[in-house]
């Protein structure tokens, strides 16, 4: 299966206008926003947990990168509310669950070799992090040589310019802004090639905004089995 896999091309996706297609998990659905593969992928999704659902034990050999959106996403290590992130390296294991339910977005096989990084942030955790024209809060969630993952608060009616040495995801979390001559709502993801700037017309309501500044696909990125 292929979906939005031309990294040299932008893409954005209204998310929230797909329909949900059922995962081999029982009350697992999802919304495949990239994918490269079939039940093992390369694969950026929104993934959403029935009440009292849960997935099969398993490892992430690819690693794994998740933010929650709403609701409570639980494993055996813990609960994660809504605003959690966190990176469960190649190698990691666990066994996801909802009682309550949740929706999560969740990065699959983009991880590179070495990056054995494991990071945590409840709500609100993150380093702060300078503030860009038109921003009123910024926090940086992951950060390393090759790569940063932040959340923005937009202002009101701001003019923001994201410049892109590197390659940018984005996914809209809150508020409406236009881009890309589109206008974004919750759960709009879009993907811009290095050297493409992110410039947005924030809406009167604000924005916030999770943001990946990294190549679209590392040079050394984690190889899948044949």
């Amino acid at each position: 299966m292929r979906i939005n896999e031309d990294l040299s091309r932008p893409v954005i996706v209204h998310a929230a206008g797909l329909d949900w297609i059922p995962s081999p998990a029982a009350g697992v659905d999802r919304k495949m926003l990239y994918r490269e593969g079939d039940e093992v992928a390369r694969a950026t999704s929104i993934v959403r947990y029935a009440p009292g659902s849960a997935f099969p034990p398993h490892v992430h050999s690819g690693g794994e990168e998740i933010l929650v959106l709403d609701g409570t996403f639980q494993d055996e290590h813990g609960d994660y509310p809504a605003g959690s992130y966190f990176r469960n390296p190649p190698g990691t294991a666990h066994t996801p669950a909802a009682a309550d339910g949740c929706t999560i977005f969740v990065r699959l096989w983009q991880f590179r070799e070495g990056d054995d990084a494991q990071i945590v942030r409840q709500p609100g955790e993150g380093d702060a992090a300078p503030l860009r024209d038109g921003a009123n809060a910024a926090r940086v969630l992951f950060e390393d040589a090759a790569e940063q993952v932040s959340i923005e608060e937009w202002e009101p009616s701001a003019s923001v310019t994201v410049p892109n040495e590197r390659g940018l995801e984005f996914l809209v979390l809150a508020g409406s802004l236009a881009a890309e001559d589109e206008k974004l709502v919750a759960q709009s993801w879009g993907r811009l090639p290095a050297g493409k700037a992110l410039r947005a017309a924030v809406d009167p309501e604000g924005a916030r905004i999770w943001m990946k500044q990294a190549p679209l696909q590392h040079a050394d990125v984690l190889q899948m089995p044949e």
